[in-house]
């Protein structure tokens, strides 16, 4: 591949997920505008947000595959056409609940956009130039993840709320053409499209992310929560189990035998259930307790964002030459580092300049981790099995997302509530405190990743041809 071809192949496919990933927080800080425009209930309100990420996450795994069995390109294509025509509906909602169904929309089409955006770029690069690819990646889509409250507080108060939704119709509009003539069409695995695997998967991706989104609202002993849950768990399990007798998988379970795949997709569920969780409740800590109004409160997050534009494309540069465990333990080592200084200095008095170090720490860290930990689970599959690969990946991320959000919660509403800013305090400290733990676990699981091997540097004379034949005639070593 020609490297302007891979030029408009990085940024076609950055732009449609930026637009995805934007879509999943741009929304948080024009809900009180929702709410009073479209007379919405609390309910509703989290509904409007929650709609995107469940749809989006349980039908992740969906999109891979049927861009491996249809065509990358030709389903990525279809799925920016998705969310552009379901972003419009969202911009001309009449009531709350054409919102929310245009948001499970919304999230359709996404999910067809973010796995096959990386498939489509981690096959479109050859190896040694992927990890700086992914790395520019990870980079813009860890921005949209920080930059969208910003970009949510600036369209609300200048325009209004419906304009957080027309931005992505152009921007839909100018994509689709370029993708079809710019980016060259690929596929996985020529195999019968599995059905089962697709139903039960999504079944039960359903109920896991359903229960865990309704537990915060109807508690976590409600019937509806643990039955929705347990569900989740037996269809999950079904899956395995069709996967493992199936002739033609869409996961193969082998996959999961690699360390770098397995102790990756690990790593990077920790990583994003602290990134997610952690980014919910500090844009609120900024507002409820330091006093903050939605765009100040944004724009104080700008540390976590510079760190992520700067950090995150050098790490992937550096995957390669020291290698995915050290990022991306040093990483999540540091991202626990900073949330747990946060934990420790949270409260009504806290002024905002003693947030800069650790913001700062903590979004270098995960910016070196992303890349990193994303690197090892492409590189541990063959070619034609990167879309499922990058499916498994995403997926992950999005349940991190809820799990993360879920589990603060709980800790937050155990130990403090919204009544004042000292109650606000009292429940945020702790929540941020295990979003350190998340995080720290992350870099255990990370420990689990193959060390870089040594490479001969530019001195090192090559091993000469008698030489080769004494290496392979070393006994092989036993079980360590």
């Amino acid at each position: 591949m020609s490297q302007r071809t891979s030029g408009w192949l990085l940024g076609l496919t950055a732009a449609a997920s930026l637009m995805v990933a934007l879509d999943a927080t741009v929304v948080a800080t024009a809900l009180t505008s929702i709410r009073l425009d479209l007379s919405a209930t609390m309910e509703q309100l989290e509904w409007t947000v929650n709609a995107y990420t469940l749809s989006f996450a349980v039908l992740l795994m969906t999109g891979a595959a049927l861009g491996d069995r249809f065509g990358r390109r030709r389903m990525f294509v279809g799925g920016i056409a998705l969310f552009t025509a379901a972003s419009a509906a969202c911009a001309l909602a009449p009531g709350i609940g054409w919102l929310i169904t245009a948001r499970t929309v919304q999230g359709c089409g996404a999910a067809l956009v973010m796995p096959l955006a990386m498939a489509l770029l981690s096959h479109g690069f050859p190896p040694e130039r992927r990890a700086r690819a992914l790395g520019v990646f990870a980079g813009l889509i860890g921005l949209a993840v920080v930059a969208g409250p910003v970009l949510g507080g600036i369209v609300t108060e200048g325009l209004a709320w419906q304009w957080i939704f027309w931005l992505n119709v152009p921007i839909g509009v100018a994509v689709i053409p370029l993708v079809l003539r710019r980016v060259p069409e690929s596929r996985g695995a020529a195999a019968s499209f599995d059905l089962g695997g697709v139903a039960l998967v999504t079944a039960g991706a359903l109920g896991l992310v359903w229960g865990l989104i309704r537990a915060n609202t109807t508690g976590w002993t409600a019937l509806e929560v643990d039955g929705a849950l347990a569900a989740g768990a037996v269809l999950l399990a079904g899956f395995v189990a069709w996967e493992l007798r199936v002739r033609q998988p869409m996961v193969p379970m082998r996959l999961f035998r690699s360390r770098g795949f397995s102790a990756g997709n690990a790593a990077a569920l920790f990583m994003y259930a602290s990134l997610y969780g952690s980014l919910f409740f500090m844009a609120q800590f900024l507002q409820t307790a330091l006093g903050d109004g939605p765009l100040a409160a944004g724009l104080h997050l700008v540390p976590w964002t510079a760190t992520v534009t700067v950090v995150a494309p050098l790490a992937g540069t550096l995957v390669n030459r020291v290698g995915a465990r050290t990022l991306t333990v040093t990483g999540l080592t540091m991202q626990a580092a900073g949330m747990g200084w946060i934990s420790l200095e949270a409260g009504p008095s806290l002024a905002f300049p003693h947030l800069i170090v650790p913001m700062i720490l903590a979004g270098a860290g995960i910016s070196m981790a992303m890349p990193a930990a994303q690197t090892s689970v492409i590189n541990a599959v063959a070619p034609q099995e990167i879309g499922t690969a990058s499916g498994v990946f995403n997926t992950l991320r999005q349940f991190a997302a809820v799990l993360g959000v879920a589990v603060l919660a709980a800790v937050f509403g155990a130990k403090g509530g919204y009544g004042t800013a000292q109650t606000f305090s009292d429940g945020f400290a702790p929540a941020i405190a295990v979003s350190g733990a998340l995080s720290l676990a992350g870099a255990f699981a990370a420990v689990l990743l193959r060390p870089a091997r040594p490479r001969p540097g530019p001195a090192d004379p090559p091993a000469s041809a008698s030489a080769r034949p004494a290496a392979r005639r070393r006994p092989v070593p036993g079980p360590r």
